[in-house]
């Protein structure tokens, strides 16, 4: 079990409601009236239209309900009568939860080992429960963060039959996080977890694919390292994205340079991406996201 951090008396209290439904005049007004009705303050309120003539209408509100454990039955059946009315689909989060994530890995550590030292911190409110890899190298780490490790070893031939035990080895989790993790999932993995299974990768898809990308892109004189932190869905590396971020390099960066700076980009995106997921602040819309921030 990992160290989850200290308690966050922050939390206590503090639900999330993420609706999306039909734009139409009145939707902020009759949700604050409800939360007002069950003595609930709303303390952070952000919401998005696709178009207001027709559109789609995406609010997420943070609030603060004393004994809201308790209430909440209360609280989701007078969600229910407004679903009916206007159309709503609905989503209420506790933030004193902590999500369970399982994380995938290879043989590179930098994203594994920051997601541990931000739940250990406090500042990535979730519980990794597993971490899973097709080689042994990352045990170790997994180990000192007392996090159950599972090898899980990967061929062409057995790759079914490895897929389906680590499934069965990470169970209902409520998120998976492929940290480097260099296999692709097959379409029943991305079923098993829509809109909750994260990739990280860099930025040079798809002008340098190839084993050695760094080095392809230190031969064209790439000057900016980035890196995409996206949904996973059946189509490779399409999913919608959550967030991106880039580091200037210049003609002095070696190839090792570019794959340091590649190595920070990528535990800054990823860190951020799960942060934003077990916060309820990223809701997906076809093939894109709406986030938060």
């Amino acid at each position: 079990m990992s160290d989850a951090g200290p308690p966050d008396p922050s939390t206590t209290d503090v639900g999330r409601l993420v609706v999306r439904c039909p734009d139409q005049p009145g939707i902020v007004a009759v949700l604050s009236r409800l939360l007002a009705d069950v003595g609930a303050n709303i303390t952070e309120s952000q919401q998005h239209s696709s178009d207001p003539l027709g559109g789609t209408f995406t609010l997420r509100l943070e609030f603060v309900l004393p004994e809201l454990a308790a209430r909440r039955p209360q609280l989701e059946g007078a969600l229910e009568l407004l679903a009916r009315q206007w159309g709503m689909t609905w989503r209420l989060t506790e933030a004193a939860h902590r999500p369970t994530v399982a994380v995938f890995v290879s043989r590179t550590d930098h994203v594994l080992q920051e997601l541990v030292y931000r739940v250990r911190a406090g500042d990535l409110r979730a519980e990794i429960t597993a971490v899973v890899s097709n080689h042994t190298d990352l045990e170790p780490v997994a180990k000192a963060a007392g996090i159950p490790f599972h090898h899980v070893p990967v061929t062409p031939e057995t790759k079914a039959d490895a897929e389906a035990q680590a499934l069965e080895l990470i169970g209902d989790v409520d998120l998976v996080v492929l940290a480097r993790y260099m296999q692709i999932v097959s379409p029943g993995f991305c079923a098993r977890f829509p809109e909750r299974l994260i990739n990280i990768h860099h930025s040079f898809l798809p002008a340098f694919v190839g084993a050695n990308p760094y080095r392809a892109a230190h031969d064209r004189g790439v000057k900016l390292i980035g890196a995409t932190a996206h949904y996973v869905t059946p189509e490779l590396d399409a999913g919608p994205i959550i967030e991106q971020e880039v580091a200037r390099v210049d003609h002095r960066a070696t190839v090792e340079d570019m794959r340091r700076v590649g190595r920070y980009v990528e535990r800054q995106v990823l860190a951020q991406a799960v942060t934003w997921h077990v916060e309820d602040r990223v809701i997906v819309e076809g093939p894109r996201t709406i986030v938060f921030a």
